[in-house]
């Protein structure tokens, strides 16, 4: 299992953004084999981790034609900076 950990301080987020973010949501589900995808905005930041089966699938997410014109717009105004991480989980337990 894999995790994308995109962490971002906000710019403009418009009505354009909100409409392409659960476009972008249910193609990585539908399409690509998302697992899981939580996001939480805090004032300037916001960070969201989506957990994958593989490398593979991140890959073509990544060279989305959708994904690739937000990216393009997230780039010009949605984001001020961003980072983004791609990690393996190596094991996962809880209470």
């Amino acid at each position: 299992m894999f995790a994308v950990i995109f962490k971002a301080e906000v710019g403009e987020q418009d009505q354009e953004y909100l409409d392409m973010a659960e476009k972008l949501r249910q193609l990585a589900f539908d399409k690509y084999n998302c697992q899981d995808f939580v996001a939480v905005t805090e004032g300037a930041q916001e960070i969201a981790i989506s957990y994958w089966q593989s490398e593979q699938d991140i890959q073509a997410w990544h060279k989305d034609s959708t994904h690739l014109i937000a990216q393009k717009l997230g780039r010009e105004k949605w984001y001020r900076s961003y980072s983004v991480q791609v990690v393996e989980i190596k094991r996962e337990y809880g209470g």
